[in-house]
């Protein structure tokens, strides 16, 4: 008995119903972005650690190696915070991945996650 490869089978499935084949491909297109918006985010993340918060002012001083979406080198630096809710998950000298991003010039971070 032959069998079938499920893309042939999908494909002469789509074209009997009269749909195009780009059917096929927007729908396996579509279930991959999540997976790869994941993991662009992930890659995005950058390793630091925690030298300084100051909640009243919305910022962090942060020792990180090489921020690749920015261009930048490891160093230690100031960040003012998206949102100063961030401030909660994390304490002085803890590890962290971080992401940051430049809003008009201002170096911002959008998110912060304490490594365990």
């Amino acid at each position: 008995m032959k069998t079938i490869p499920a893309i042939a089978l999908a494909t002469g499935l789509l074209v009997a119903a009269g749909l195009p084949l780009s059917a096929l491909a927007q729908s396996t297109a579509a279930e991959a972005k999540p997976a790869a918006q994941a993991a662009s985010s992930a890659a995005d993340m950058t390793d630091g650690e925690i030298k300084k918060i100051d909640k009243d002012a919305g910022k962090i001083t942060i020792k990180h190696g090489e921020i690749k979406n920015l261009d930048m080198p490891g160093m230690t630096m100031v960040f003012t915070v998206k949102d100063k809710s961030l401030l909660d998950k994390v304490q002085q000298g803890d590890k962290v991945k971080f992401h940051a991003i430049s809003d008009n010039g201002k170096l911002m971070v959008t998110d912060v996650q304490p490594v365990k």
